[in-house]
């Protein structure tokens, strides 16, 4: 006779508990819940990266870009942005502008001129019309075809005056006469003020002079213009 005995021992292991917090199968699930949130994160901040460095980027291509345009529209005037004059004399940079704005005069792109600019602390003279005087004078402009506008320190109050004196003409479209560099923002500036505008910078002064400088001047008018677009700063 053969006798079956059932010998003590553990539990089978299939019946034993393993504890919910324990092992690496849970913590492969909170890595699951925890990765679409990890991911937005993530493409939050490559997002805004990508802002920052993109956009800088685009607007100096932009303004590089521009300054190698010369456009020249038949308009209904000229717009010479002001620049330093000496007791009544224009600086070199002026003078520079005055004369691309009256070959572009001569050219026919126009038929009348609008000189602008106020003058500093202790000054007797304003850049506007130390640059009619010139234009009537040395460039032989009829007196009634030059119009200076004295106001502004700055190229958007400069533009402010001269949108009203645009209204005042019935004006429409200005050809604005700057450095290369400056031509985005105040082409900007001008639109802002109901000026239909275009820009045919010159190509001598300071601003053109090396690679360095006009890397300079492509930066600052890229914070220019940006601070100009996003906050109205002059």
């Amino acid at each position: 006779m053969t006798l079956e005995l059932e010998m003590p021992g553990r539990e089978p292991e299939d019946d034993a508990e393993t504890p919910e917090n324990d092992g690496p199968e849970n913590d492969r699930r909170e890595k699951r819940r925890r990765s679409p949130w990890f991911t937005i994160s993530v493409g939050v901040v490559l997002g805004l990266l990508a802002i920052v460095v993109l956009t800088p980027l685009t607007v100096g291509t932009r303004v590089w870009y521009q300054a190698r345009q010369d456009e020249r529209p038949r308009s209904d005037a000229i717009i010479v942005l002001g620049a330093a004059q000496y007791n009544g004399v224009p600086s070199p940079t002026l003078r520079w502008r005055l004369q691309h704005a009256l070959d572009l005069y001569r050219d026919g792109v126009a038929p009348a001129i609008v000189t602008v600019g106020g003058k500093a602390p202790g000054d007797n003279y304003t850049e506007a019309g130390s640059g009619r005087a010139w234009l009537i004078k040395k460039g032989g402009v009829p007196a009634s075809k030059v119009f200076a506008v004295p106001v502004g320190r700055d190229t958007l109050e400069s533009m402010a005056a001269v949108g009203k004196e645009f209204e005042r003409h019935h004006w429409k479209s200005g050809v604005i006469v700057t450095d290369p560099w400056h031509g985005l923002r105040s082409k900007k500036m001008a639109e802002d003020h109901g000026i239909t505008s275009a820009a045919s910078p010159t190509r001598s002064g300071p601003s053109v002079q090396t690679r360095k400088t006009q890397f300079r001047y492509i930066v600052r008018e890229t914070g220019g213009y940006l601070s100009y677009v996003l906050r109205g700063d002059r």
